[in-house]
């Protein structure tokens, strides 16, 4: 029985399967770090390195190879660099030998001078960059979304919450410009990581030159300009100064915290979203045919902030391997980082992705609830306008400590009625029958009106969205207008 059901098996199905690439990577952050464009951008270095020794002055590289090496750029021959990894136990060196098959002419020139970390290194570099410029791109249609969610709703007063009990008032606009804050702030991190990556270059082995001085004849002046114009035709314009052989992975941890805080602030979100969600005051998006329960038909559970949490946990978490690989490299390098790279960097980038596609599916769908959101601020409103009662009362000639005390007795009665009994919050009712707030009694209706207690929460969200994220979204009105993707 069993070898019948294993031969009807597909070979899709018959081994593992990573979720984050079968169910939540996005296509443009999947094909970024896949075989496929990472081993052409091994070529495109290989390519570039050719070009500028020749330039330079190498006599050993002509037009006709480098010819030759530009045809099959992108056609890569996985099987044979496959079969030669099997022989030398080298990926680097096996995808040497696999571009030399194709490019005879020009095999013997292909990684002249250079060490692994050469293709590998500046190649993750690449991919890291593109990577985080990707990422902007989603991160800049969230803010762009929250402003219109801000805006339409800046005037719509809810219950603001600290340690999840009822506060004081805010409006709905306003707690949106919280969760756009912290996108806003890792949209400048990660600019700023953008704009000062710095490349490894050619620094050969160890990173002194050493194998460069040698092809040039120890030419100090060519060696520096092969560095700068390698990583010039790979388009950095900055470069590490000094390497070992691979580039200080501080900059995987330092890429990696700027992820871990778009992370933070999605989980935020998505926490935020749940709480609403349960209040039945703002929903996510739910699909006319989508099922909440197996279970329970009514249930219109938040799963995707839900997976939003998920992902943003596995990202959080992640960080902290590039944390350690960089803290542990013994002097010019060891390849204890090579293995837990592999894993780490590539999935913290697709989490990432996947995570802000669902938050900005989510925040460009949200069903928002005026008449909960009334009735949960109506319920609490008397015992927050309190103190504005005591305020006018005394400012009337009534006794500070005497109506202190005499609030503090009705808001205590009222809430153990509440509790205890699922009573309906009367105190305004006991105020009222009290002689001394006659004085104030018919006055505490235009005291009890929501909009006295917002303070400046409109006006907020109209100068956030001004001065701050309007010109945020000029500046990159380019990467606006992207389509999220939602797989299951």
């Amino acid at each position: 029985m069993k070898k019948k059901i294993k031969k009807s098996m597909s070979k899709k199905y018959d081994k593992y399967q990573s979720p984050l690439a079968e169910r939540y990577a996005g296509e443009e952050m999947s094909y970024n770090f896949s075989d496929q464009l990472k081993y052409s951008t091994w070529r495109r270095l290989w390519i570039a390195l050719a070009e500028t020794e020749k330039a330079l002055g190498v006599k050993a590289i002509s037009q006709k190879q480098i010819n030759e090496m530009k045809k099959f750029q992108d056609d890569i021959n996985f099987d044979a660099a496959r079969k030669h990894e099997i022989r030398v136990k080298h990926d680097v060196m096996a995808h040497v030998h696999a571009f030399g098959d194709q490019c005879p002419a020009a095999s013997p020139i292909i990684h002249l001078g250079a060490t692994s970390a050469f293709v590998q290194d500046n190649a993750d570099l690449i991919l890291m960059k593109s990577g985080m410029n990707i990422l902007l791109k989603k991160l800049v249609n969230i803010v762009d979304a929250l402003v219109v969610f801000a805006r339409d709703n800046k005037d719509l007063i809810t219950l603001g919450y600290t340690h999840y009990q009822p506060a004081q008032l805010t409006t709905v606009g306003k707690r949106a410009c919280l969760w756009m804050q912290d996108f806003v702030i890792d949209i400048e991190d990660l600019e700023n990581r953008i704009e000062n990556l710095r490349f490894r270059g050619a620094k050969g082995t160890i990173g002194t030159q050493n194998s460069f001085m040698a092809l040039f004849n120890r030419d100090e002046k060519k060696v520096k300009q092969l560095d700068q114009q390698v990583s010039k035709k790979m388009g950095f314009d900055k470069i590490l100064p000094v390497s070992g052989q691979v580039y200080t992975r501080k900059l995987d941890s330092q890429i990696s915290d700027v992820l871990s805080g778009i992370a933070q602030s999605a989980h935020k979100f998505s926490n935020d979203l749940r709480l609403l969600h349960n209040l039945k005051e703002i929903e996510e998006p739910f699909g006319k045919k989508q099922i909440g329960s197996s279970a329970m038909p009514y249930k219109r559970n938040p799963m995707r902030c839900e997976r939003v949490a998920a992902l943003a946990r596995y990202i959080i978490c992640n960080g902290l391997n590039t944390d350690l690989t960089s803290s542990v490299q013994w002097f010019e390098r060891t390849l204890d980082d090579s293995a837990n790279r592999r894993l780490v960097l590539p999935e913290m980038f697709v989490a990432t992705d996947a995570m802000l596609n669902i938050v900005l599916g989510v925040v460009r769908d949200l069903s928002v609830y005026p008449k909960v959101i009334e009735k949960h601020v109506n319920e609490e409103l008397p015992f927050l306008a309190s103190e504005s009662i005591l305020m006018e009362a005394v400012k009337a000639g009534g006794n500070r400590q005497d109506l202190h005390e005499k609030i503090r007795k009705y808001s205590m009665e009222t809430t153990t009625l509440v509790k205890e009994e699922g009573a309906d919050n009367d105190f305004i009712e006991r105020v009222k029958k009290d002689e001394d707030f006659s004085i104030i009694k018919d006055r505490l209706d235009d005291i009890l009106k929501p909009k006295n207690f917002i303070g400046r929460a409109p006006k907020q969200v109209t100068e956030y969205i001004s001065e701050v994220a309007r010109p945020l979204l000029r500046k990159f009105k380019k990467l606006l207008g992207v389509n999220t993707e939602f797989k299951v």
